[in-house]
């Protein structure tokens, strides 16, 4: 189904596994974390990476599992600067660019919402220059909250008030997505393979976004 464009207002978007390809992050947490934290620690990698794993787990869908600071100190690692190591991975989606330029000349408000904590979001504004396609910028650390729960929707509505009957929100996770459609989000859609390194099995509800070629088409049509 098409989205309806003359029904929307607002348009709120992921960053990361929407705009930008989550490989960055997917190759951080899941390989150069665990190589790294080897060798700083002096352990082997097979076992560090399971470990990591295991307690990075707990923390899902917590803010924490988000947080910069939080996981330095808990690893005794400067996540910060280890990321900066893989930066060159940093990149946009395909055709999320020419995604960005048609909202700007459309009528809708765009508002990023991001659970990526603010150091790893300033890196990503400044090597790719996603701000200048942006009306506001929400970070959930500044509520102490992550997307997936009700206390971030009702402080976001707060700050933003949008009109839920008449904004599209776009992101990759389905959990996140659940919480916006019980907060009442009417337009909502999933990107069907966020990072362009991994394939994944999706079990959602949801309408899907393949690819936003075909979602500028319709823009263009009929924004």
């Amino acid at each position: 189904m098409p989205i309806p464009w003359a029904q929307i207002d607002t348009v709120l978007l992921d960053m990361d596994g929407t705009l930008l390809d989550l490989h960055f992050d997917s190759h951080f947490w899941l390989e150069h974390l665990p190589q790294r934290y080897a060798q700083i620690h002096r352990c082997e990698e097979k076992q560090a990476k399971e470990w990591l794993m295991q307690r990075l787990m707990k923390e899902r869908g917590t803010i924490d599992w988000y947080c910069v600071d939080y996981w330095s100190d808990q690893l005794s690692l400067d996540i910060a600067a280890l990321k900066r190591e893989v930066k060159h991975n940093i990149c946009y989606r395909p055709h999320a660019v020419r995604f960005l330029e048609l909202l700007n000349k459309s009528s809708k408000k765009v508002v990023l919402v991001t659970n990526d904590h603010r150091s790893s979001l300033d890196m990503k504004l400044e090597l790719t220059g996603l701000g200048q396609y942006l009306d506001e910028i929400v970070v959930s650390h500044d509520f102490k909250v992550a997307k997936e729960h009700q206390d971030f929707w009702h402080q976001m509505q707060a700050i933003e008030n949008f009109e839920s009957q008449r904004t599209l929100f776009i992101d990759d996770t389905a959990a996140i997505l659940d919480a916006a459609d019980e907060f009442g989000i009417k337009h909502l859609r999933l990107i069907s393979q966020p990072d362009s390194k991994r394939s994944r099995e999706l079990v959602s509800q949801h309408r899907r976004i393949e690819c936003f070629s075909t979602v500028n088409r319709s823009i263009h049509n009929n924004a």
